[in-house]
Formats: C-alpha cells, sequence, structure tokens
C-alpha cells in the first residue's frame, strides 16, 4: 500500500481538492445526466457514485495518484472531478477530467488537467508518459487531449470497448507547459 497524503492543488479558476462524503449530492446531481454521462457508462444513482467515489479514494492509498473534487474558485460550486488514474492493466497514469455539463466550453477540463499532469511529472520524475484513455467518438474530450498536446498513439480494448489511448512525455509536456500556463492565465 501507498502512504499518500492527497495534496490540494489550486490553478487561476479552480481548486483540486481531495473527494469529500458532503460531494456525494453534488456528484449525484453531475452523474445523473444523461449528456454528461453519455461516454462514461451512463447514469449513476447515488450507491454507485458512492462506490465511484471509494475507488478514486482507494487509488490513492493503492497507486500515489488518483482524482481530485473540481470546485470553482469563484463560487465555490463542485464542477467536477479530474484528476489522474491507473489500475492493473491499465495502460499507465491517465490524465481524467469529468466537468458537470453547465460548465463545459469554459477551459476547465484542460485547466485542471494541466494541473494535475503537471503534478505527476513533478511527484514522479521516473514517469515517462501520461495517457488519456478515451472513446473516440467523444471528440470533446479528444479536444481537451490534443490542447494539452497529447497524440493518439493506439486503440485498446478495456472496460468492454475500444478506446483511443492519447499520450504526452516529459519532454514534450516540458515544451506543452508554458503554453498551457499562458492559456490558462485567460
Amino acid at each position: 500500500m501507498v502512504e499518500t497524503a492527497i495534496p490540494t492543488l489550486t490553478t487561476e479558476r479552480l481548486v483540486l481538492r481531495p473527494l469529500d462524503n458532503a460531494d456525494v449530492p453534488g456528484f449525484v446531481e453531475i452523474w445523473s445526466d444523461p449528456e454528461f454521462t453519455r461516454y462514461i457508462g451512463g447514469r449513476c444513482d447515488p450507491d454507485s457514485v458512492w462506490h465511484a467515489m471509494a475507488g478514486n479514494i482507494g487509488c490513492w492509498a493503492l497507486t500515489g495518484v488518483g482524482p481530485w473534487a473540481v470546485v470553482e474558485r469563484s463560487t465555490g460550486s463542485l464542477v467536477g472531478r479530474a484528476g489522474l488514474w491507473t489500475e492493473p492493466g491499465w495502460p499507465g497514469v491517465e490524465a481524467v477530467w469529468f466537468i458537470r455539463r453547465d460548465r463545459w466550453g469554459r477551459g476547465y477540463a484542460r485547466e485542471a488537467a494541466t494541473a494535475a499532469i503537471g503534478w505527476v511529472f513533478a511527484q514522479r520524475p521516473d514517469l515517462a508518459e501520461v495517457v488519456s484513455v478515451i472513446l473516440p467518438e467523444n471528440t470533446a474530450s479528444v479536444r481537451v487531449a490534443e490542447r494539452l498536446g497529447m497524440t493518439p498513439q493506439r486503440l485498446e480494448f478495456l472496460h468492454g470497448e475500444d478506446h483511443a489511448i492519447y499520450t504526452i512525455n516529459r519532454t514534450d509536456w516540458a515544451a506543452v507547459l508554458p503554453a498551457q500556463a499562458v492559456q490558462n492565465a485567460h
């Protein structure tokens, strides 16, 4: 077991903080939107949301990385979950982003993922790359990955479906990071 204190990250517009039991109602609301969940397994009931949150916290405990709750700094509102994910047989440490639909188009997914990728590369000097696992028809997430400087590398059959694996290596991230910081400043 990896003993990891879950850090809090702050960006210009967001706070990425540890998940909390008080987040359950907010995540139930977010995950009850069929458009939001179209590419991520469908709507979830309160029990499923709680179990997913427990798995997210378990990811931190078992691997030293995991997702954060994403909170809008200006309002204090829970707007999603983003961060990192890995599990046995997964193609690598994955950058993940799930932003509630009424906040789509604001760049929050890219901003949160930028913070997460920067954090994991700083924490794990041996990590060669970060991946994102995306259903090919999820064009919005494909655009986020591309804006992060990720490129498609291959298809993998994961959780019963073919997913595109996007990657960015440490060297390319170092070149992309200054541009990300400028984009996030606006």
